[in-house]
């Protein structure tokens, strides 16, 4: 497509949270769970998932009663903490007090988690210092003395200059069918937000020359027809591309080839999972934003989709559980919620059409912000 000057909007699906599909037969391919410290995550998408239940009351004392078990986190939807309430500290010991219960995790997203009571004036207080971390901008206290999170626990991008965004997957990330794929709707959204990023990897391809009359950082890590890994696999990009470019984020859509290309499907998630391994070798302070990928024209096709898509939970969950920075968004939900988005919000059978490309760069949006300065 000719490079012309693109002003976005935010217009079509705004999800509560949304991943990417990318996938073409010659060039078609595709590229959460917020970490908050070490601890929490969750699904930015229609799935939220909390921190887990644990002890927040305090311990068994010599004289005292054991503290009441904590209430479980509070679920994340949107992106948006929910509220994570720490269960009460329990009677009050009139010998040594016991150890104190471990906090629940808090719940993740932006907002605070709501702190439980402390215990009595001999028992120990609810929540402990191994209290799970929140998610999001505000830690979610398991009890009054909850373990913390949010952005003070976890800031990928720099305190002063750009931060550095990696698109990274197949041609949907290239922007295949039209410019600048979700890269210009993005950019546009940072700059109305007055948030200072840009776009780094080796290629520069389908790319527009500004947006909002500023120049657009072309660079993206986008290969048309590429799969996950392999001769034409993203994976060989790693070792390359993290050194040199340094991303302190990347956006992440990958097996919309794999899955059209019926490549080994049952193994799919173990290579997206490889994958993940690899970017955190190479650099634990990445924060990942992994995208389900997006659905396509055919019915038999998006079985598979959905298969793969519902493999993602998990691999997320196991790497946030090892202090890996890692945020799922649903793509797939932003485009179906739109009954007719076979024709609406998709230009052929695998790629989207600039309404597409637009509510991919919401879904993404939603769960930058709260890590962009």
């Amino acid at each position: 497509m000719h490079a012309r000057q693109l002003k976005f909007c935010s217009s079509v699906i705004v999800t509560n949270v949304a991943l990417l599909l990318a996938a073409c037969s010659e060039g078609a391919d595709s590229p959460g769970m917020t970490t908050a410290g070490t601890g929490s995550m969750t699904t930015a998408g229609t799935t939220s998932v909390g921190g887990s239940t644990s002890s927040s009351g305090a311990g068994t004392t010599s004289a005292g009663t054991a503290g009441v078990p904590g209430g479980s986190a509070g679920t994340a939807n949107g992106g948006v903490g929910g509220v994570a309430t720490g269960g009460a500290g329990g009677a009050a010991g009139t010998g040594v007090g016991g150890v104190a219960g471990q906090g629940g995790a808090g719940g993740a997203g932006g907002s605070a988690g709501k702190a439980g009571a402390a215990g009595g004036s001999s028992g120990g207080a609810g929540g402990g210092s191994s209290g799970g971390a929140g998610g999001g901008s505000s830690a979610g206290a398991g009890g009054s003395s909850g373990g913390s999170g949010g952005t003070a626990g976890f800031q990928p991008c720099p305190a002063s200059g750009a931060c550095k965004i990696m698109p990274f997957g197949d041609s949907i990330t290239q922007g295949f069918n039209v410019s600048g794929g979700y890269r210009a709707p993005l950019f546009h959204l940072a700059l109305a937000a007055k948030h200072a990023i840009t776009f780094v990897g080796s290629a520069s391809d389908y790319s527009v020359p500004t947006v909002d009359g500023t120049t657009f950082p072309k660079n993206h890590e986008g290969h048309g027809g590429y799969t996950i890994e392999g001769n034409n696999g993203i994976a060989q990009f790693v070792s390359s591309s993290i050194p040199n470019y340094k991303p302190n984020i990347i956006t992440l859509m990958i097996g919309t080839n794999d899955i059209n290309g019926n490549n080994n499907l049952a193994d799919a998630p173990n290579r997206l999972g490889k994958l993940l391994d690899s970017i955190f070798s190479r650099d634990p302070n990445i924060l990942v934003v992994l995208a389900q990928i997006v659905p396509s024209r055919t019915d038999g096709t998006n079985n598979a989709i959905k298969t793969y898509n519902a493999a993602m939970p998990n691999l997320v969950s196991t790497r946030v559980a090892k202090g890996q920075h890692i945020v799922l968004v649903d793509m797939y939900a932003a485009f179906t919620n739109d009954a007719n988005y076979k024709q609406s919000l998709l230009g052929d059978n695998l790629h989207p059409n600039q309404a597409g490309y637009n509510g991919m760069a919401d879904v993404w949006f939603k769960a930058l912000s709260p890590y962009l300065r």
